[in-house]
């Protein structure tokens, strides 16, 4: 049975994503009208690539939305690719007694090594609710609630809509908060839809 404070943690989490991908979706300007909203859609999982009391248990059922208010697809050139990124919002929802969940935003970038196979980069910010500060229970200890976020993603596109990619992520404070920063590094798998 799920505990009220897991499923409390949850509800605001899935809140908040909505609320920031409504927020993105008012604030970007289409490059095209007839495109859609959302440019992808990714779900799947990560688990703690941590060692020792840094380890999170069980594994994050994450959910990410990608936008392209800056017209990332029709970008040509490097300096080009560069300057227009993609937006992504998401979140990550703990399964363990010692993890931590998450909802994130940033910006990401794609660069296509064949037609099929792709690497991406990512970067901006998340928000969780983990320890803040050593308390003696095993798990990460974060320092402060808002932390800077990155990761790293290799894939490859199925067809035009569906794509398989690897992932490693890693949130911490950059010891900029008093306290500790052990951080959060997972890795995991996460399947795309394209529209």
């Amino acid at each position: 049975m799920l505990s009220s404070t897991w499923l409390a943690a949850r509800n605001s989490i899935l809140g908040s994503v909505g609320a920031f991908a409504l927020l993105a979706c008012l604030g970007a300007t289409p490059v095209h009208a007839a495109e859609p909203i959302f440019d992808e859609l990714r779900f799947g999982a990560t688990t703690s690539i941590g060692d020792g009391d840094n380890q999170e248990n069980g594994v994050f059922p994450s959910v990410t939305v990608f936008f392209d208010p800056f017209g990332a697809d029709s970008a040509t050139g490097f300096i080009e690719k560069v300057l227009r990124p993609r937006v992504h919002a998401g979140a990550s929802i703990a399964t363990g007694s010692n993890g931590v969940n998450q909802v994130y935003g940033g910006f990401s970038w794609d660069v296509d090594i064949t037609e099929r196979f792709f690497v991406e980069l990512g970067a901006g910010g998340t928000v969780h609710d983990g320890d803040l500060n050593d308390d003696g229970t095993s798990g990460p200890k974060l320092g402060c609630r808002l932390m800077f976020r990155e990761y790293a993603a290799a894939g490859f596109r199925f067809d035009d809509h569906w794509n398989l990619s690897a992932t490693v992520e890693h949130s911490s404070n950059a010891n900029l908060c008093n306290g500790p920063n052990d951080g959060l590094t997972r890795s995991g798998l996460m399947l795309g839809y394209k529209f």
